[in-house]
């Protein structure tokens, strides 16, 4: 069992499958920290409005803002279904690029082991967005659990299920 685990999540379903995972092997009286990282532009991202449309363009610093806050707000619902079920939890939001600061926040915490989902990426797909999971595998010094990244639907299953029966 380990005393302190790093879960990556960045919002998506793949992310949140390594949390069973985490709950299966920290210790009774272990932590989980459940890490987000939003990587924001350096500059403001301008939209260009048709001429008919009066309302003003949000602020860059509100934009930054409400992604940071919902991106701590995405982690307090998991960590709070976390705590349901006897889990000692804590959160962190980073700015920056996801990989850098997954790196730097697992060594500054000296967690025991990192639990990522991978996307699946290959090809074209991985050679442009390049793998965060790699990267960190790469340069972390502890162990790294990658989940791999397939997420069934259930209508999916029963779509193929009707297919067969026909």
């Amino acid at each position: 069992m380990l005393s302190q685990i790093l879960v990556t999540l960045d919002g998506s379903e793949l992310a949140e499958r390594a949390l069973p995972y985490a709950q299966q092997v920290v210790a009774p009286t272990g932590e989980i920290i459940l890490l987000s990282v939003v990587d924001i532009p350096s500059f403001p991202i301008y939209t260009v409005y048709p001429m008919s449309v009066v309302a003003r363009e949000p602020d860059y610093n509100t934009v930054v803002t409400d992604l940071l806050l919902s991106s701590k707000e995405y982690l307090e619902s998991h960590a709070n279904n976390l705590r349901l079920s006897g889990c000692r939890v804590k959160t962190i939001v980073k700015c920056g690029d996801p990989a850098t600061c997954i790196i730097e926040e697992a060594q500054h915490l000296n967690v025991d082991t990192i639990v990522m989902s991978t996307h699946g990426r290959s090809g074209l797909s991985k050679w442009l967005f390049g793998s965060v999971t790699q990267k960190v595998l790469s340069a972390i010094p502890c162990p790294v659990i990658v989940i791999p990244g397939i997420v069934e639907k259930a209508d999916q299953v029963e779509e193929e299920v009707t297919t067969v029966d026909a």
